[in-house]
């Protein structure tokens, strides 16, 4: 798979390019299917999910113009023939996973089976927020919400850099850079703190960083 993980969507136009250079083809001509499951794990997670699902978020995603857009609902997926969302999964263009709380993402990635698909597919993966998080090795305690049965910071690992989303963000006043070096300094591998117009793109495990805000990138 290739991956653009951003902060907060396709915020501007570098973004957006680096989106069609995965693609390999205009958004218009590609099929999507949006993943919302991680936002049911918040307070108000019904009327955030809505939100991003009509295009109505600050977090471009939905509605950027797709050939054709569908719902995969993780939570749902372990009750469904997987002969009725596989073969769907399996051709659609790109992912578009919603933010929220990434280890309930994490969770039901790996209920529902997709966890095990991903690294087979040549989908583009487009990830906001936890939906970046939850494709990194451990997202660090101080982004821990709901707790899986065996506990832990653990997520995915399928990229080998953890991700500090939303930095210096203006609602966000515990997001800040002093508070990105504290939470690096507890990991074990390398990690970016992004913010809301940055992303990281990563083919064949080569990472990108592709920004029109500012970053950092914290060493082993």
């Amino acid at each position: 798979m290739k991956y653009l993980l951003t902060s907060a969507g396709i915020k501007n136009p570098s973004l957006h390019d680096a989106l069609i250079g995965l693609l390999g083809k205009p958004i218009s001509e590609a099929s999507a299917l949006c993943i919302p499951t991680a936002v049911h794990a918040m307070r108000n997670g019904p009327m955030h999910a809505w939100r991003f699902l009509s295009g109505q978020a600050t977090t471009p995603m939905v509605e950027l113009g797709w050939k054709s857009m569908g719902i995969l609902e993780l939570t749902a997926l372990p009750s469904v023939d997987r002969e009725n969302w596989v073969p769907l999964v399996q051709e659609t263009d790109v992912f578009l996973v919603n933010g929220g709380d990434p280890l309930y993402l994490c969770y039901w990635m790996r209920q529902s089976g997709l966890a095990d698909l991903l690294p087979s597919l040549r989908t583009v993966y487009v990830g906001l927020s936890a939906g970046s998080m939850v494709l990194t090795p451990r997202i660090g305690e101080d982004f821990v919400g709901w707790r899986p049965p065996e506990g832990g910071d653990d997520t995915l690992g399928l990229v080998d850099f953890s991700i500090f989303p939303h930095l210096d963000h203006e609602k966000l006043p515990d997001n800040n850079m002093a508070a990105a070096v504290k939470w690096a300094a507890e990991l074990s591998g390398p990690a970016y703190a992004i913010d809301d117009q940055t992303g990281l793109q990563v083919v064949d495990g080569e990472v990108e960083v592709v920004s029109e805000g500012h970053w950092r990138r914290f060493p082993d």
